[in-house]
C-alpha cells in the first residue's frame, strides 16, 4: 500500500517530468531522473565506466563499437541490438537518460538510437560524468544491472534518410543540408572515404560550434586547458544565432562521417524548434563512396600515398621496438 509521502513524491516527479520534458537536461534534472527511477545509460567503454559512473547507470560497452558494423559504421542487425538491449534491461519504452563524457557526440548517438528503435521518453545529460563530478555528486565504481526484459525493437525510418532518399533530396531546393564535420573534411582536405568534399549546397556548421568553446578538444590535445568545461553547450540565445540563417519550418537533414556528430546537431536543432530534422544515416561514408553521387570540392583518396605513410610509420615502430629491446638487454 502506497504511503502518503510516496504518492506526493510520485506526483512531484511526474509534474517535474512534464515541466522539463526537453531532450537535453542539466545536473539538477539528472538527479531528479535518478530519483524517479529512470534508466540511466552510460555509453562509454567498460574501462571508463568501471572507473566511475553515475549511481545506478548501466553499461553495454562503448556504443560506437558495440552497436555498429566496424567497416560500414552502420547499425548491426536490429535483432542483435534487441538482444543486447533486452539482456541489459534497456527497455526503450521506459524513461531513459543517456550520458557519456561532457559533449561527447556518442551520447547523442545513444539518444538517437533509442528514438530510432521506438523510444519516446529518452533524454540526454550533456554535461555527463564530468559535470556530475564537478558538482561533487556521488560516483559508483561497481557494475550495475537491471532485470532482463523482452521488448521488440521497432525501427522508425522517418527519423533518418537513406542513400536513395538523400540522392533525391540533394537535388531539391526545398531541403536544408547541414554538414556537421570539420572545415577540412568539408573542403576535401581531410579525406575519409574514397572521395573528400561535401554534398552540393550543404552548409558547414561543425558540431563543435554548439559548444561554449569549439576549440576545446584541440586545446586539450595541446594541454592548453585543464579540463573539458568548454564542451558545455552554448546558451539558447547563442545557439539560435548559430543557426539563424536556417528556416526552422523547412525540412533539415544533418550528416557527418557516419551519423554520430550529426546526431548531436540534430537533437540541438529540435530543442531550438526545428520541426523536420533528420539524420542522413550513412552520411559521408555512404555519399563519398558512391561514385555516382555529385560532390562539391571533390578530392580523391590517394591510396598509394596512404600505404606509403603507413609503411613508413610501421618501419618507425619497428625501429623503436628494436631500440627498446636492445636497451633492455
Amino acid at each position: 500500500m502506497k504511503t502518503f509521502l510516496t504518492i506526493v513524491l510520485s506526483a512531484f516527479f511526474t509534474v517535474t517530468w512534464a515541466q522539463s520534458n526537453s531532450a537535453i537536461i542539466d545536473t539538477e534534472q539528472m538527479q531528479q531522473a535518478i530519483a524517479r527511477g529512470a534508466i540511466i545509460w552510460d555509453v562509454r567503454g567498460e574501462k571508463s565506466y568501471l572507473e566511475g559512473h553515475l549511481p545506478g547507470a548501466i553499461n553495454v560497452g562503448e556504443i560506437g563499437s558495440v552497436l555498429r558494423d566496424p567497416n560500414k559504421e552502420d547499425y548491426i542487425a536490429t535483432e542483435q541490438i534487441q538482444k543486447i538491449f533486452n539482456a541489459a534491461g534497456l527497455d526503450v519504452n521506459q524513461e531513459i537518460v543517456v550520458y557519456g563524457a561532457r559533449g561527447n557526440p556518442y551520447a547523442y548517438f545513444g539518444l538517437y538510437t533509442i528514438n530510432y528503435f521506438g523510444g519516446k521518453k529518452a533524454q540526454i545529460y550533456h554535461g555527463g560524468v564530468d559535470a556530475w563530478r564537478q558538482a561533487g555528486l556521488p560516483i559508483q565504481k561497481e557494475r550495475q544491472s537491471l532485470p532482463p526484459v523482452s521488448v521488440a525493437l521497432v525501427t522508425q525510418p522517418q527519423l533518418v534518410v537513406n542513400n536513395e532518399e538523400m540522392f533525391k533530396l540533394a537535388q531539391s531546393k526545398s531541403v536544408q543540408i547541414i554538414d556537421a564535420r570539420t572545415p577540412d573534411e568539408f573542403t576535401g582536405k581531410d579525406v575519409r572515404a574514397i572521395r573528400g568534399g561535401h554534398i552540393p549546397n550543404a552548409i558547414n556548421i561543425p558540431f563543435e560550434e554548439n559548444w561554449q568553446d569549439p576549440a576545446t578538444a584541440i586545446k586539450l590535445g595541446k594541454k592548453q586547458v585543464g579540463d573539458n568545461s568548454g564542451m558545455a553547450l552554448k546558451n539558447q540565445v547563442d545557439l539560435k544565432k548559430l543557426y539563424a540563417n536556417l528556416d526552422p519550418d523547412k525540412e533539415t537533414v544533418v550528416y557527418c562521417q557516419s551519423g554520430v556528430r550529426a546526431s548531436e546537431t540534430a537533437v540541438i536543432l529540435k530543442t531550438l524548434g526545428f520541426k523536420k530534422v533528420k539524420v542522413y544515416e550513412s552520411s559521408w561514408l555512404g555519399w563519398g563512396n558512391n561514385l555516382k553521387a555529385p560532390v562539391a570540392d571533390e578530392t580523391f583518396l590517394n591510396v598509394g600515398a596512404l600505404n606509403a605513410k603507413m609503411g613508413a610509420m610501421q618501419n618507425r615502430i619497428n625501429q623503436l621496438e628494436e631500440a627498446l629491446k636492445n636497451k633492455s638487454n
